[in-house]
């Protein structure tokens, strides 16, 4: 008895196995996809105001941290001109019209906007 039933046990394992090999790919065995590196893809090297953090502004001098922070914060924005809509200096604005060709506007992701990362990504030197 105890023989059968090893056999039995073995066949369903077998049995399971060849199964699996045959069924073809679970949803779950699907590309992974990353909302962030979906953005990434989507903005080039440019700077999404929508969804970038303040730290991406560092490479425009004058912009980090007060300027990116009002930038942040007033969004989102339908398009890259709705920046100048903010209560700007005209130093602001003239740094804006300056870098304006390095900034782009996806749709907001709460992947990246949620909580408080845009202002403080918790990246420190």
């Amino acid at each position: 008895m105890k023989r059968l039933l090893s056999w039995l046990t073995g066949l369903v394992v077998i049995a399971g196995l060849l199964i699996g090999l045959l069924v073809p790919p679970s949803v779950s065995a699907a590309e992974i996809r990353n909302v962030a590196d979906d953005k990434l893809a989507e903005r080039g090297d440019k700077v999404d105001l929508n969804n970038s953090s303040v730290r991406r502004f560092q490479q425009f001098p004058g912009m980090y941290p007060t300027f990116a922070g009002k930038i942040v914060l007033g969004g989102p924005y339908e398009n890259v001109d709705d920046v100048l809509e903010l209560d700007l200096s005209e130093r602001q604005k003239e740094l804006f019209e300056k870098y304006r060709d390095n900034f782009v506007v996806t749709a907001p992701s709460i992947a990246l906007n949620e909580g408080f990362d845009r202002i403080n990504d918790g990246q420190y030197r």
